[in-house]
């Protein structure tokens, strides 16, 4: 969390977007504001019937051929230059670790996560008191921005907000027990992986997975068989794609390697840090939040930096197993 002041309030708002903006664009908000809500209430809680009955420690999972591949992308800085990388072949969870699937480990072991717990000011102090309460950072769709690009107008550190409350401590996840679970911090998920018997991926797994087989250029354009934002972020999301925020594992057509959600929905943590800062991870994927005016990371190369102890709203994550 020791980065939250700075990473909460980055300036990266596409100037088209303020263009875009002003009394065309809140009267827009208006109508497509109402749409979305009614949008929300009337999607899915569940899509994926899980068809495998295995037990033990590969249940629900695929395997993933090995194969070698030019590791990364030219969108964003961060993402190239290009790497050769070499993959041995895996077994991947089929979706994302869903919240019936990390309340079990929850119940089984009595752990308490990340954004549950206070933060020690001993290894914080730079932070304000109301941001070493325990919670996280949670998207709050705004009626309008002012231009400036603060992204705090739409991303808030909220009291109260974990996976058991996503939104803050008015929201909970009854009846969603088949969507992603969110708001964890990278030691949540070690924890998860290691109680499983397994590991989070690596980048290069996790982008070599994404792509599904697929040789040569990455694709750049908004896939449609993922759930990513339609319309003007952060004010306007058109639901054309079914979902207005998370959906439930499994809505959207898996790749070719069985693989489903590997792109949009929810970010994923993977093993590796950050261009050697051990206090960041590398997440891969996008959200339901990237839209071609701002966030074009709904790609297999995209990447991005996370603050390890920072949980977020629409950050979750998958677990592999490396044997043949």
């Amino acid at each position: 969390m020791g980065q939250l002041s700075l990473t909460i309030r980055q300036k990266s708002l596409a100037a088209a977007l303020v263009a875009l903006l002003g009394a065309a664009g809140v009267g827009l908000w208006v109508w497509t504001g109402a749409s979305a809500a009614r949008l929300a209430a009337a999607s899915p809680k569940q899509c994926l019937v899980d068809a495998d009955t295995r037990s033990g420690i590969l249940s629900g999972m695929v395997h993933v051929p090995g194969g070698a591949f030019d590791m990364g992308d030219d969108v964003y800085p961060e993402e190239g230059p290009l790497k050769a990388r070499e993959v041995k072949s895996f077994w991947m969870d089929a979706h994302e670790v869903t919240n019936d699937e990390f309340a079990a480990f929850v119940k089984a072991t009595g752990y308490v996560t990340v954004a549950e717990r206070d933060v020690d000011a001993k290894t914080h102090p730079e932070l304000p008191p109301e941001m070493r309460r325990a919670g996280a950072v949670v998207f709050v769709m705004p009626n309008d921005v002012d231009g400036s690009g603060d992204i705090t107008q739409w991303w808030q550190y909220i009291v109260g907000a974990n996976w058991r409350h996503p939104g803050g401590p008015q929201t909970n996840i009854l009846g969603r027990g088949r969507f992603p679970v969110v708001a964890l911090a990278r030691a949540d998920v070690e924890a998860f992986a290691k109680w499983k018997g397994r590991e989070l991926p690596t980048e290069a797994q996790w982008e070599w997975a994404a792509r599904g087989g697929l040789k040569g250029k990455p694709q750049h354009e908004q896939p449609k068989e993922a759930n990513s934002w339609q319309g003007i972020f952060p004010v306007m999301n058109t639901g054309e794609d079914g979902f207005v925020g998370l959906a439930p594992v499994g809505c959207y057509k898996a790749n070719a390697y069985g693989l489903y959600d590997m792109i949009g929905n929810v970010w994923e943590w993977t093993r590796d840090i950050y261009d050697g800062d051990p206090k960041r991870g590398v997440i891969k994927g996008g959200s339901y939040l990237c839209a071609p005016n701002y966030c074009m990371r709904y790609r297999a190369g995209a990447r991005q930096a996370q603050e390890m102890d920072l949980a977020a709203s629409h950050l979750g994550f998958r677990t592999v197993v490396n044997s043949d």
